[in-house]
């Protein structure tokens, strides 16, 4: 049967399993997520001199309104996060990148926000980035690359994904689990993108939050 659908499932996973060939960039974005697989695979990009900063982002999800510590590898991150941004920041260190590499934003709750105030501490910092590596989970790549893109417009991107819960390009349409998970990110990627659409056509651009505090 999956056979005979093969174009069928070719067109899904060309258009969310995006990954690029790692060169050399100005930045490595590290959007929000519980997953350490996600901040070793940053680590080892780092480590290997493709850029000299990673900047994470995130809060906490919007659905969850609380960190709820590692999705994974529980026994060796226990917990004491209060953001996904400091506990991406310790698995990053714990995989040799120095504390003086990691630029942190621990407001974002959701993939735009990521992008947004990223860009915001990149402007206050006075940091240009010209080309950029967006790590992620490998299901969210198609998301997280329009959602930066639409908010660097100038910066060129490389995607570098991981395989994180098991669910990869080659084997998603295999489990429930995995067609849930795919399939909720082509819906994402229309449905979250409607709003900015609509904005676009009427002549608006993406703008920065206003700071808190």
């Amino acid at each position: 049967m999956i056979k005979n659908y093969q174009k069928f499932l070719d067109i899904y996973t060309e258009f969310i399993f995006i990954e690029h060939i790692p060169k050399d960039c100005d930045m490595i974005f590290l959007p929000g997520n519980a997953y350490p697989e996600v901040g070793i695979r940053a680590a080892e990009l780092y480590r290997e001199k493709i850029a000299e900063h990673i900047l994470v982002s995130g809060r906490y999800s919007i659905t969850d309104g609380a960190f709820r510590g590692a999705a994974s590898q529980k026994a060796c991150y226990p917990g004491g996060y209060d953001t996904e941004a400091d506990f991406l920041s310790d698995v990053l260190q714990r995989h040799g990148v120095p504390i003086e590499a990691i630029l942190k934003e621990d407001q974002a709750t959701f993939t735009y926000e990521n992008a947004l105030y990223s860009r915001r501490l990149l402007e206050d910092a006075g940091m240009e980035v010209t080309r950029a590596a967006i790590v992620c989970q490998a299901f969210h790549a198609r998301r997280s690359l329009m959602y930066y893109q639409l908010v660097f417009p100038q910066t060129e991107f490389i995607v570098c994904p991981t395989t994180t819960q098991g669910i990869s390009k080659d084997n998603w349409y295999l489990s429930q689990k995995g067609i849930d998970m795919v399939l909720g990110e082509v819906a994402r990627c229309s449905g979250q993108f409607r709003g900015i659409f609509a904005d676009l056509l009427a002549g608006g651009m993406p703008q920065l939050p206003v700071k808190k505090g």
